[in-house]
């Protein structure tokens, strides 16, 4: 009697605390605001049986996906991967990525009651929350993309985040899928083999002479000095623009990736690796290849919008790696770039980190970080044109430019400037559109 009394009242709460939420989402949008984590957070603080009642719900499991980059654009890429092999998948948008944006997405997705109907769930969660909110999950496939020197910045120590991945590790029950070159990850490895549980460990990378092209290698804290063999998991043999060459136990899959990039080609083999790790034998090579190579960019990472009846190329950096793989990636050649850099912190020598010189050159740098950033590209030897403190106004002053001769208008931008860029212009506007197929 007591257990089915409380089961009732558990009921009534998450009925309760979806209702809040939904409300909380409804006020937001009347409101024009856009933002992931609120709804969510109120339905976690009246209803917090919610949620891990929800992720031990799903008949075929949780896959995680956690690490310092390239998080969002794997776990979309898995999501697609399962898809394609006839799941129904449940998954949290890009960057939410804490316990509040996993239920925001439960509430978009479930009943009234925050019950979700898909057979498997595919979860991008934070390092450092996806270690907090442990004791509330199992996952049946943990993946690690990496731990770069983003973390140490936020962390303090890569120790720390070897500790807080090894926790999120720790949940899986059936397999650990880890970046083969990334040393760091290489002791979460060691850690899981060591247990008793019967994880399996499976692993991706690239190639020794993809590795070789990158000078300044790939942004991890610390590097394997061997690269993986193919037989070992599944290899990026080749990158060129946005076509790569990925292999899977002797099968060669042709990737068409999202956006140019080293770094996309990983996370396709991260995606790969992990829908192998759900499907063992059943998993469709072919069918993987054509799945990924009509995937379009997760936002603002390589995609192409129309802003002012032009055709803009927008790349996102987040911090010194995915800047240094993003402008290595796009090369000298473009004709016109403008460079955005809006952060709150007073603190700008990450961008001594960035070497900026595979730029060729910057028309605008904008934002009030921009005399910061030209005088890095001052002392790597890069031509720029107009320096404006005012955001806006410097891209406004490069939507007059002329377009180039040739392909798209290119703007490098971290997270706030693409936000106020992209809120200034209005992402549902007829002005800003997403080119759904435009390359």
């Amino acid at each position: 009697m007591a257990g089915a009394i409380a089961g009732a009242v558990g009921r009534v709460r998450d009925a309760v605390g979806v209702a809040a939420g939904r409300g909380v989402q409804w006020a937001l949008r009347v409101r024009g605001g856009k933002g992931s984590g609120a709804p969510g957070l109120v339905t976690n603080r009246i209803s917090p049986g919610l949620l891990p009642r929800v992720l031990g719900s799903f008949p075929e499991g949780v896959v995680v996906i956690s690490g310092t980059a390239g998080k969002s654009t794997t776990t979309k890429m898995v999501a697609a991967l399962l898809r394609a092999h006839g799941l129904r998948v449940f998954t949290n948008s890009s960057t939410a990525n804490l316990p509040q944006g996993i239920t925001s997405a439960v509430l978009d997705e479930g009943d009234w009651a925050g019950r979700v109907h898909a057979d498997i769930a595919v979860l991008e969660m934070d390092e450092a929350f996806g270690a907090k909110i442990a004791g509330i999950y199992t996952a049946r496939v943990v993946t690690l993309t990496n731990i770069n020197l983003d973390d140490i910045a936020r962390f303090e120590s890569y120790e720390r985040v070897i500790r807080l991945l090894s926790t999120v590790a720790g949940r899986a029950t059936q397999a650990v899928v880890l970046n083969a070159d990334d040393a760091s990850l290489s002791r979460v490895a060691r850690a899981v083999q060591a247990g008793e549980r019967g994880v399996a460990v499976h692993r991706f990378g690239v190639a020794g002479t993809v590795m070789e092209a990158q000078p300044y290698g790939l942004g991890y804290v610390r590097t394997e000095p061997e690269r993986m063999p193919a037989s070992d998991g599944t290899l990026v043999l080749s990158v060129s623009g946005r076509d790569a060459e990925i292999t899977r136990g002797g099968a060669s899959m042709p990737v068409t990736l999202p956006a140019r990039g080293v770094h996309f080609a990983v996370d396709a083999a991260a995606a790969i690796e992990t829908a192998h790790a759900v499907f063992g034998d059943a998993f469709d090579a072919a069918l993987s290849a054509r799945t990924l190579s009509t995937l379009e960019p997760v936002f603002g990472r390589g995609e192409t919008v129309e802003i002012a009846g032009q055709r803009i190329e927008c790349l996102l950096v987040q911090n010194t790696a995915s800047f240094q793989l993003n402008i290595d990636a796009i090369g000298p050649a473009r004709e016109r770039v403008f460079l955005g850099v809006c952060d709150a912190e007073e603190d700008t020598s990450w961008l001594w980190t960035v070497h900026t010189e595979s730029l060729g050159h910057v028309d605008i740098v904008g934002g009030p970080k921009a005399d910061a950033m030209a005088n890095r590209l001052a002392y790597d030897g890069v031509p720029f044109g107009t320096v404006d403190t005012d955001l806006i106004r410097a891209f406004e002053a490069f939507l007059a430019l002329p377009a180039p001769s040739e392909g798209d208008k290119t703007v490098v931008f971290t997270s706030r400037s693409m936000r106020r860029i992209r809120g200034h212009y209005g992402l549902t506007s007829a002005e800003v559109r997403a080119k759904a197929g435009a390359r």
